[in-house]
């Protein structure tokens, strides 16, 4: 899905080309210094695991894999022009939700059993984004334009259960409460006659290991967990 929508960014352009000449909707768009709208979209939520070394050896985990999940977004948006109609600054704080899947990997002990024992551990987040983006936008051709966009975030987990008491009959995986990521992405518009409709996929990984060692039985094995996190949004901007 992700490779076919990259595919689908990457072709609009050159449909759009082919076009003949049209008459510009919302003219007077790229003479405004700010603009605002909201944002409707969906996710897809990973971390980066890395875990202990001789984990094997150690708690006996062959290995420490991931499940991507879905979740959604919602937020506002407000762009100023910079330079130009090309150049401009983005903030966008939103609100997601995630969900993310740890999966444990352990040799069965039953030796007459030839499959291995998978056990998941599940992280939930709901974080509040603060995203500052400069985006470059290509020209208008009839009523169309691509853009790119680079940038980071600061993110704030309110569902982290950093600082509570950790259940060690039923132990939890503790992650941060606060994030920093990097992101890079891109999108295609489209000009209304009264508003901007935009379609964005974004890639956001995050600079710091967000893991807690508290030393339970689902802790022992990682080493570090970086969010990583994928973005399909739909922007209304006006």
């Amino acid at each position: 899905m992700r490779n076919f929508l990259i595919l689908l960014l990457l072709a609009a352009p050159f449909d759009f080309l082919s076009q003949p000449y049209k008459t510009w909707n919302y003219k007077k768009f790229d003479d405004r210094l700010f603009h605002f709208g909201f944002m409707l979209g969906v996710n897809q939520a990973d971390f980066s695991a890395l875990p202990v070394l001789n984990a094997y050896e150690k708690f006996g985990v062959k290995s420490l894999t991931t499940k991507a999940q879905p979740g959604g977004q919602v937020g506002i948006l407000t762009t100023m022009k910079i330079w130009k109609p090309t150049f401009r600054l983005r903030f966008m704080p939103s609100l997601s939700f995630q969900e993310k899947v740890l999966l444990y990997t352990f040799e069965n002990p039953d030796t007459s059993k030839t499959f291995d024992i998978v056990e998941e551990e599940r992280v939930n987040s709901t974080s509040l984004d603060f995203p500052l983006m400069f985006q470059y936008r290509t020209l208008r051709y009839n009523n169309f334009a691509a853009y790119f966009l680079g940038g980071a975030q600061y993110s704030l987990d309110l569902q982290s259960q950093e600082k509570a008491a950790q259940n060690f009959i039923d132990p939890y995986v503790k992650i941060r409460k606060h994030d920093f990521q990097y992101q890079v992405g891109g999108g295609v518009e489209f000009f209304l006659p009264y508003f901007k409709l935009a379609f964005e996929l974004k890639y956001s990984h995050g600079f710091r290991n967000t893991f807690i060692q508290d030393n339970t039985p689902v802790s022992k094995p990682i080493h570090s967990l970086y969010n990583k996190l994928w973005f399909l949004s739909i922007i209304f901007e006006g």
